[in-house]
């Protein structure tokens, strides 16, 4: 069985105290714990203690967290992953607050993935006996939940295989040069039905493009962009939606200048779900699909 889903998203911030006012007040997430340098948040639909943990000291990914069915699984991706010849190794319960034990990758890019069974179950603000459609508490944007997360790699091939060979994700879409010549620009990955849970795109190894929460529909989405302007927050591109997945999006800038992205829309994935493809001539209109044009700033900003 693949993984279950994105859990975390482990960053840096140079300022706690600012990041915790844009992530609190304006996306509208709760803040659950803070110690050591380190604030962890929820959102009003999230069931698990947290989804994003925001580190003092600098910028960019620590690590990122998915949550994994069962301990078999956890050994058997552990299994895989070791004739893939990535490093790995066994993360006991409470290395990280609230969840348990589990597994710590080194990814092709780079990049720290962990993977576990459980967290501590904390609920959602509307519960599941007779809940109300959405949260009467939470500010701002009121985000829904984590969805997704885009990191850089030198060779996104190369990741794509590994996490389709060692966690069994799938490709939605892919972006390349030229199909008679194929090289893979980026390449959308999902593990459930969703469009995509983790995005890979060429650029340096370690780096951070942005995560993503999950809003309901466009509307939601042009009520946050009216909460960004009142707030002052960086604005990136948007609102518009994408070709590839098709969602509707704006990114923005945290205090910090890591990348956001609200998020919603999509299509439905599956284990038998083709990989729709991209040429680069088309990136444009595959990544705003309203604009056809890709901003400076999108391509070369990374933390």
């Amino acid at each position: 069985m693949s993984v279950n889903r994105i859990g975390y998203v482990h960053a840096r911030v140079t300022d706690l105290d600012e990041a915790i006012s844009h992530y609190s007040n304006t996306l509208g997430q709760t803040v659950i714990a803070q110690e050591d340098g380190k604030v962890y948040l929820k959102a009003w639909d999230e069931f698990d203690h947290h989804s994003v943990v925001l580190e003092e000291g600098g910028v960019g990914l620590v690590k990122l967290g998915f949550k994994v069915h069962t301990e078999d699984d956890l050994a058997d991706f552990e299994n895989r992953i070791s004739r893939f010849g990535a490093s790995s190794e066994r993360m006991s319960k409470g290395e990280n607050l609230a969840v348990g034990a589990g597994l710590r990758v080194v990814l092709p890019s780079e990049h720290v993935v962990e993977f576990y069974t459980d967290m501590e179950f904390l609920g959602t603000d509307t519960g599941t006996l007779n809940p109300d459609p959405w949260s009467r508490r939470a500010p701002g944007a009121a985000v829904h939940r984590l969805d997704h997360a885009l990191i850089a790699a030198e060779d996104p091939a190369l990741v794509e295989r590994f996490f389709q060979e060692c966690l069994d994700f799938h490709t939605s879409e892919r972006l390349i040069t030229d199909p008679a010549d194929p090289e893979v620009i980026g390449t959308w990955l999902f593990c459930g039905q969703k469009a995509h849970d983790l995005a890979v795109i060429k650029g340096e190894n370690g780096k951070l493009h942005h995560w993503a929460y999950w809003l309901e529909d466009w509307n939601e989405v042009l009520r946050a962009g009216d909460l960004f302007a009142m707030d002052d927050v960086s604005v990136d591109v948007g609102p518009t939606r994408h070709g590839i997945t098709r969602g509707k999006t704006i990114y923005f800038f945290d205090p910090s200048g890591n990348r956001n992205e609200v998020f919603s829309g999509g299509y439905i994935t599956g284990a038998d779900f083709p990989t729709i493809t991209w040429t680069a001539d088309q990136a444009g209109k595959g990544i705003f699909y309203i604009s056809r044009e890709v901003n400076d700033t999108f391509t070369t900003v990374f933390t």
